[in-house]
C-alpha cells in the first residue's frame, strides 16, 4: 500500500495550492496549512490502521519536508534551520510511526527529491531524526538516484538493513554537453 500524497502533506511548508491538486478535498479542507498537516497525519495513521486489516505489512510513501525549500541553500540558511527541519519531522512523524508500531506495520520513505531525505546524507539524518525506530525505514528506488549522481548500489549497500520496499524503474544519465540538470 502507498500513500504518497497524504504523507507528503504531513511536513511540507509552505502547504498551497499544489497540495489542493493533489489532497482530496477531505484533507484539504479550507486550506489552512496546519490543519492539512493534520488531517494528513490522520490519514497515514488510518493507512496504518487499514494496512494491518489487510494483512500488509509496508506502507510506502513520502514524508513531506519543511527543509526542501532549502536546498539550493541561497540566501543560505544557517544549520539550525535545517536542523529545526528535522525536528519538526520527527515531531509530526513520531505520533504517527507511534500507530505504525501499535499494529505492527512498517513505513518506508521514498527517498525522493523533495522529501526529509532525498540522498545519503538526508537519510541518515532522517533516520536519527526519529531514533533509527524500527518502524521507519525506506523505499529504494535507483531511478532517483541516478538522476542525482548518487550511486544506488552504494545508497542499498549503506542502508540495507533499513530497505524495506523497492520500486524500480528504468533511469540513465546523459553526460557531456546535453541540457539536462541534476535537479
Amino acid at each position: 500500500i502507498s500513500n504518497h500524497m497524504a504523507g507528503q502533506a504531513v511536513c511540507d511548508d509552505p502547504i498551497d495550492h499544489r497540495h489542493q491538486n493533489i489532497l482530496p478535498s477531505r484533507l484539504w479542507g479550507d486550506g489552512e496549512p496546519e490543519g492539512v498537516r493534520q488531517r494528513a497525519a490522520e490519514e497515514m495513521r488510518t493507512t496504518a490502521r487499514a494496512a494491518a486489516k489487510l494483512g500488509v505489512d509496508t506502507v510506502v510513501g513520502f514524508s513531506g519536508s519543511a527543509n526542501w525549500k532549502y536546498v539550493a541553500m541561497f540566501p543560505p540558511v544557517g544549520a539550525d534551520v535545517i536542523e529545526a527541519g528535522y525536528q519538526d519531522f520527527a515531531d509530526r512523524w513520531n505520533p504517527i510511526l507511534d500507530v505504525f508500531e501499535e499494529v505492527g506495520v512498517r513505513f518506508a520513505l521514498e527517498v525522493h527529491p523533495s522529501e526529509i531525505a532525498y540522498d545519503f546524507w538526508t537519510a541518515q539524518a532522517a533516520l536519527e531524526a526519529v531514533g533509527h525506530r524500527p518502524s521507519f525505514g525506506l523505499n529504494w528506488d535507483p531511478s532517483h538516484m541516478v538522476w542525482q549522481d548518487v550511486d544506488p548500489v552504494g545508497f542499498l549497500y549503506d542502508f540495507r538493513d533499513r530497505i524495506y520496499h523497492v520500486d524500480c524503474k528504468d533511469a540513465r544519465m546523459r553526460t557531456g554537453g546535453g541540457r539536462n540538470a541534476r535537479l
